[in-house]
């Protein structure tokens, strides 16, 4: 940590783990909703409770950042799992077909 602060790091990892962060949402959001439909939604709000307490637990500057990154993430993938509930009825994204046993 003394590296991080003595070479004024701590923004640069900070955006370098939100954009990580972020880009992992993206599948999340099209994964959970093309597997789960819409019902996984309290796994994200889950996540981003867990995150958020993080966010109070840890004093470390990096750590509580990035678990307040994490959780709004999170909470922002609720309300992407309905828009993209839309984007497949639109036909923008591919619906699950359900495979019928042979």
């Amino acid at each position: 940590m003394q590296f991080i602060e003595n070479y004024n790091l701590t923004g640069f990892i900070i955006g370098l783990f939100t954009f990580v962060i972020i880009g992992l949402f993206h599948p999340l959001v099209v994964k959970g909703e093309y597997y789960f439909g819409t019902k996984c939604w309290w796994v994200f709000l889950l996540l981003g409770i867990t995150g958020l307490t993080g966010t109070f637990l840890f004093q470390n500057k990096i750590l509580s950042a990035l678990c307040s990154v994490t959780a709004f993430s999170a909470f922002w993938g609720i309300g992407e799992l309905f828009e993209q509930k839309k984007r497949v009825e639109k036909g923008w994204f591919p619906k699950r077909t359900k495979n019928k046993r042979r």
